[in-house]
C-alpha cells in the first residue's frame, strides 16, 4: 500500500498534517527557549535538523499508525467493533472515563493525542544534541508540551465537560468559572478543599510546647505517651522547603507521634516561612541556628551528653552538614544518624537538576546573593512540574472544567502550602551541592569557619530511600553510604518521596528492601536485597532503640529553668504563609 498522504482521505490528510505541524511546532519551541533571554533553559542542545533516514522512518511508522486509527474509526463507523490502535501508558487517568471510548468522535481525538505525543518523544529522541543533560531537558519540555495540549485540557475536546453541562443544564460551567475566580485570587490551582484543614487543630496536632526561638527556627519538644523514655533524645530536622508538619499530619500517620509513643524524647525543628526582612539569611545561618542550636538545647533540657539525629530530604543534607561542621571542631554530640530520602553525593538529582546550569545560577547570583527571597509559590511550581498531569491538569480539569470542588486530603494540603526561602541561603544550596556537587569532596567546603568531610561524621547511621522517588532518585541517596563514617544501614521503601515516608506501621501497607552489603553499587544491592512486608517504621525503631542509653522516667514538665515554654506546639512559625 502507498503510504503517501494521497491515500488518505481529505479529513484524515488534515489530523495527519495537524500532528506533523505540532511536531513543528515543537520544534520552534525548543529554538525560542534558546533564544528567550527570560528562560533558564539556557543549555539545550543546538536544534538542528535530524538524520534524514531516522527522520523518514519515523514519519513512516507515524503515517502507518494514523492510517490504522483512521481504518479502525470507519470500521466503528459501520457499527462494528474496532480494537484501539494506541493505549495510554499504565497510571495515566486522564482518559479513564467511559465517555472517551463510547463516541467515536471522541476515541480518535484521544487515540489521535496519544499517537501525535508518542511522535514528539520519538522526534526528540532523534534530534542531536550535545549531552546527556541536554538532552533531558529536551525530553523534559516535551513532556510539558504534550502534558498541556492534551485534549483533556479543553471544553471543545473534553467528552465529560460536555456531558457534565448537559446533565447539569450548565451550573458546571458557572461552578468551573467561580473556581477559576478563586484561585486566581489565591494565586495557585486549588489542590485541596483548604477550609477543611486547620494546623494546630486538626494538622500538627501532637501534644507539645516551643522551648526555644531565634530567627531561623523555632524548636518543639513533644510531651512523653510512654512512662519511659530513651535517656538520649531524638532531634528530628524536616525540610526547610516545606512545613514540618508533613511529619505530624494526623495523629494516625503522624512519624512525630510514633516516634514519641515508641518512647522517645522528641525535638523537632520548625524552620522559619521567611519574608523580605530574613532574606539575608546564609546557608551557614541555617547551620549554626537551626540543627547546631537544636543538638545543644536538647542536650542542655535533657542533660544528655549526647542525642541521636533524624533529617528529611533537604533537612537531611542541613543536618549531615551541621554534623560534618561538629566533627570538624571535635563535637560528638549525636549518637546515630537517620537520613530519609536525603541527597549528600548531588550527581544524579532527576529532573530537579534540570532546572539548575550555569546561566541560570549566574543570574541568581545576580538577582538574590546579597539579599532578597525564592518564593515559595516559584518552588511549588518547580515541584508540580515534575508531576504535570497529576498536579497541574487534572486540577485544571476537574476544577474549571468539570466545576468540581477537590477532595480534602490532608497532604495535599500541605504540599499547597509553600515556604519562601532566603536568597544567600538558596543560591548557595544550588551552586555548591547541586551544580558542583562538592559535599562529597573532603574539606572541599568551609561551613560555619570549618572545612567539613563528611567522613568525619563517624556515627552509625540509618538511610532510607523510596523506589520510585522523582525528587532524590534512590540509588543517588545510596551513595551516601559511602561518604558517612560509621557503619550504615540502607533501606528502600516502596512508593514515593513522600508516600514512601509517611507509611505507618498500623496501616501495613507495601513493602520494604533490607540488604547489609554495602560493598557493590545501588542496583547490585538491590538485586540480592530481601523484601520485607509492611512499614520501614518498625524496622528503623528496632535500630534506633540500639542507641537509647537505656532508660528513664518520663520528664512530667517540658522545657527547663533555662528554656521555658514559649507557646503550645506546632507554635506560630509553622503558621506563617509564604
Amino acid at each position: 500500500m502507498s503510504m503517501s498522504p494521497d491515500s488518505f482521505t481529505p479529513a484524515m490528510q488534515n489530523f495527519v498534517q495537524a500532528g506533523q505541524a505540532l511536531a513543528q511546532n515543537f520544534l520552534g519551541f525548543l529554538t525560542a527557549q534558546q533564544t528567550d533571554k527570560q528562560t533558564d533553559w539556557k543549555a539545550l542542545a543546538p536544534i538542528s535538523a535530524p538524520d534524514a533516514e531516522q527522520m523518514a522512518k519515523l514519519q513512516k511508522g507515524y503515517l502507518e499508525q494514523q492510517l490504522r486509527l483512521w481504518n479502525s474509526m470507519l470500521i466503528r463507523g459501520k457499527g462494528e467493533a474496532g480494537s484501539p490502535v494506541v493505549s495510554p501508558e499504565p497510571g495515566d487517568r486522564r482518559f479513564s472515563s467511559p465517555d472517551w471510548q463510547s463516541t467515536p468522535m471522541f476515541d480518535y481525538v484521544r487515540q489521535a493525542y496519544l499517537l501525535n505525543s508518542s511522535f514528539i518523544r520519538d522526534l526528540v529522541e532523534v534530534l542531536p544534541s550535545e549531552d546527556e543533560k541536554a538532552k533531558n531537558r529536551t525530553r523534559f519540555l516535551a513532556r510539558q508540551y504534550i502534558d498541556a495540549l492534551s485534549p483533556a485540557n479543553f471544553a471543545a475536546t473534553n467528552p465529560e465537560f460536555l456531558r457534565l453541562a448537559l446533565e447539569t443544564k450548565g451550573r458546571s460551567i458557572t461552578d468551573g468559572i467561580n473556581n477559576l475566580i478563586q484561585d486566581y485570587e489565591k494565586g495557585r490551582i486549588s489542590l485541596t478543599d483548604d477550609s477543611v484543614f486547620e494546623v494546630g487543630k486538626n494538622l500538627a496536632m501532637t501534644e507539645g510546647a516551643v522551648v526555644y526561638e531565634n530567627e531561623v527556627m523555632q524548636l518543639i519538644q513533644y510531651a512523653p505517651l510512654t512512662p519511659k523514655v530513651a535517656v538520649r533524645p531524638l532531634v528530628i530536622v524536616p525540610p526547610c522547603i516545606n512545613k514540618f508538619y508533613i511529619l505530624d499530619l494526623q495523629p494516625e500517620n503522624s512519624f512525630v507521634r510514633y516516634a514519641v509513643a515508641q518512647g522517645n524524647t522528641v525535638f523537632l525543628v520548625s524552620w522559619r516561612n521567611v519574608k523580605d526582612d530574613l532574606g539575608t539569611l546564609t546557608w551557614d545561618d541555617y547551620l549554626e541556628n537551626g540543627p547546631i542550636k537544636a543538638i545543644a538545647t536538647a542536650r542542655e533540657i535533657c542533660k544528655v551528653d549526647q542525642v541521636n539525629a533524624l533529617g528529611f530530604c533537604v533537612g537531611g543534607t542541613i543536618l549531615s552538614s551541621a554534623l560534618a561542621v561538629l566533627a570538624a571542631r571535635g563535637d560528638e554530640s549525636v549518637a546515630s544518624l537517620t537520613l530519609l530520602t536525603t541527597l549528600l553525593d548531588f550527581s544524579d538529582t532527576g529532573e530537579i537538576g534540570l532546572f539548575i546550569d550555569e546561566r541560570s545560577l549566574a543570574a541568581r547570583d545576580t538577582a538574590m546573593l546579597k539579599g532578597g527571597i525564592m518564593k515559595g509559590s516559584e518552588l511549588a511550581g518547580v515541584f508540580s512540574s515534575l508531576r504535570a498531569n497529576d498536579l497541574i491538569w487534572n486540577y485544571v480539569s476537574s476544577n474549571y472544567l468539570k466545576g468540581q470542588k477537590p477532595a480534602a486530603f490532608d497532604l495535599l494540603y500541605w504540599n499547597g502550602d509553600s515556604t519562601n526561602l532566603p536568597g544567600p541561603f538558596a543560591c548557595w544550596y544550588m551552586r555548591n551541592l547541586y551544580h558542583n556537587n562538592s559535599l562529597r569532596i573532603p574539606e572541599q567546603l568551609e561551613m560555619c569557619g570549618e572545612r567539613v568531610d563528611l567522613g568525619r561524621v563517624n556515627i552509625p547511621n540509618y538511610l532510607l530511600a523510596t523506589r520510585e522517588d522523582h525528587i532524590v532518585p534512590w540509588q543517588t541517596s545510596y551513595l551516601g553510604t559511602q561518604l558517612l563514617g560509621g557503619d550504615s544501614r540502607f533501606v528502600l521503601g516502596a512508593s514515593g518521596h513522600i508516600a514512601g515516608v509517611i507509611n505507618p506501621v498500623s496501616k501495613n501497607k507495601r513493602s520494604f528492601w533490607v540488604n547489609q552489603d554495602l560493598q557493590g553499587d545501588a542496583e547490585n544491592w538491590l538485586a540480592n536485597a530481601q523484601e520485607q512486608k509492611g512499614s520501614w517504621w518498625a524496622d528503623w525503631s528496632i535500630w534506633l532503640k540500639q542507641y537509647a542509653n537505656g532508660e528513664r522516667a518520663a520528664r512530667k514538665k517540658l522545657g527547663s529553668p533555662k528554656h521555658q515554654e514559649i507557646e503550645p506546639a506546632p507554635g506560630r512559625y509553622v503558621k506563617e504563609k509564604a
